[in-house]
């Protein structure tokens, strides 16, 4: 069987292809064969070595796999052979593990998947998870309209599909028209450019001068403090990443400044989540519920082989991919 590997932190070069014996599943245990393999940004974290939920080393990156139950270990009653499931490494002992053509995993772990969901368009469900949570994250208080902020990203556009959805006015950031333009045909209103300068400014202009009551940060600097001026009364900005450092300036005394609009700011993070399996489990299955019903759709899909790893490191560290990444065994 082949695999990604990695035996120390680093660029991509340090990604290799391996030659593994096949994973024979344990008691309680499902193997599961690849017929897509997600990624994605968390998968750079642990090949940099900066993922705070590190696996040991050596590592094998991947966190979603889409596939085909071909084998079940001793005492396995939920799932059988030739079923379709989704693995996310959410559901996973540790992070990582689905850069292989096969893995095992406890028969409790996988999601059963319908037909009408393909495995490319699978191994994205995990961002409608996140969107989903996100969108959670203001304790259900009314919204009218979000930001989000690099809206050509994958978070990003499951967060604007489901938004969308719920009859919520989604305003978005791109840097270039593509991106722009993949922003607009995955559901977005309206499209900005991101400059902290104007943005604020922008948001304001758009909505009539009442701005946001979400704003989803994922790269802190300056742009969070654009998106905390850019919110509604009782608006609260949240910062679920910070690819460009940490917010900048007094954060607490720019909240004092606007104190007459009481904001929140909430850091987000799906880990908080981690210890609640029916928190967790039933915001993937609402996930799959609205792919298979056609309410959101998957972004397309850039295929790769699995071989080709390191060349989908290069793309992810370049920032310049549109859609889901693919690799295929």
């Amino acid at each position: 069987m082949k695999q990604i590997q990695l035996d120390a932190p680093g660029g991509p070069e340090v990604l290799t292809l391996v030659e593994r014996p096949l994973p024979e599943p344990g008691p309680g245990e499902v193997r599961v064969s690849a017929r897509a393999i997600g990624a994605g940004g968390p998968d750079v974290l642990i090949r940099n070595g900066s993922y705070k939920w590190m696996p040991p080393l050596p590592a094998v990156p991947g966190n979603e796999m889409a596939g085909i139950v071909d084998a079940v270990g001793a005492g396995v009653t939920r799932l059988q052979p030739g079923q379709r499931v989704l693995v996310s490494a959410r559901e996973l002992p540790q992070r990582g593990g689905c850069y292989a053509e096969a893995i095992c995993v406890p028969e409790g772990a996988p999601f059963v998947l319908p037909d009408s969901i393909g495995f490319d368009d699978a191994v994205s469900l995990g961002n409608f998870q996140l969107a989903l949570a996100l969108l959670a994250s203001n304790g259900q208080l009314p919204a009218q309209a979000i930001l989000v902020p690099g809206a050509a990203g994958g978070v990003a556009t499951a967060l604007i599909q489901v938004a969308r959805e719920r009859g919520l006015r989604v305003i978005g950031t791109a840097s270039s028209a593509a991106k722009r333009n993949f922003a607009l045909e995955n559901g977005a209103h309206e499209v900005i450019d991101g400059d902290p300068r104007t943005l604020t400014s922008e948001v304001m202009r758009l909505t009539g001068g009442r701005g946001v009551d979400l704003a989803f940060d994922h790269v802190g600097g300056a742009l969070f403090i654009a998106c905390l001026r850019a919110l509604a009364p009782c608006g609260m900005a949240v910062s679920y990443n910070i690819l460009g450092g940490p917010p900048e300036g007094d954060v607490f005394a720019e909240m004092r400044q606007l104190l007459g609009r009481s904001l929140a700011i909430r850091t987000f993070s799906i880990h908080a989540i981690d210890a609640d399996p029916v928190q967790r489990r039933g915001l993937m299955d609402s996930a799959i519920a609205l792919l298979a019903s056609g309410r959101v759709r998957a972004p397309k899909a850039t295929r790769f082989k699995l071989a080709e790893a390191r060349r989908v490191h290069e793309l992810l560290d370049s920032g310049g991919t549109l859609g889901k990444i693919v690799l295929q065994p």
